[in-house]
């Protein structure tokens, strides 16, 4: 179970980097303003508020490799509920399609983490 909780931790951190990217540097390109069906011109008046939000999916991204490589369960734990906690305000604010991309997967890998220790 160690392993399968390391990897789907590994996957929620890869989600996160992926997200940073679309987020803070294509936003206004193609594949971003399809993440959330937006025109050019929405996209970019919203660009500053897009990069801002990558930053932070970034830090997620940034907790949830730490805890890999340090091996701390706290620290893992920790991370996964926020990005719980942050796709469950996300799926009720923004996008209900938020909480099986984001909190779900997150949900899986601090269930693996818990029944592994």
């Amino acid at each position: 179970m160690h392993v399968t909780a390391q990897i789907l931790t590994g996957a929620v951190a890869a989600l996160h980097a992926y997200f940073l990217v679309l987020e803070m540097f294509l936003w206004e390109r193609p594949p971003g303003r399809r993440l959330h069906g937006q025109d050019p011109e929405t996209a970019s008046k919203t660009a500053v508020l897009a990069a801002n939000q990558g930053l932070y999916n970034g830090f997620l991204a940034a907790g949830l490799v730490w805890s890999l490589i340090t091996g701390d369960l706290g620290v893992q734990v920790f991370f996964l509920v926020c990005v719980i906690v942050a796709g469950v305000y996300g799926a009720a604010t923004a996008n209900k399609r938020i909480l099986v991309v984001q909190a779900g997967p997150a949900a899986l890998a601090l269930a693996a983490a818990l029944l592994a220790a």
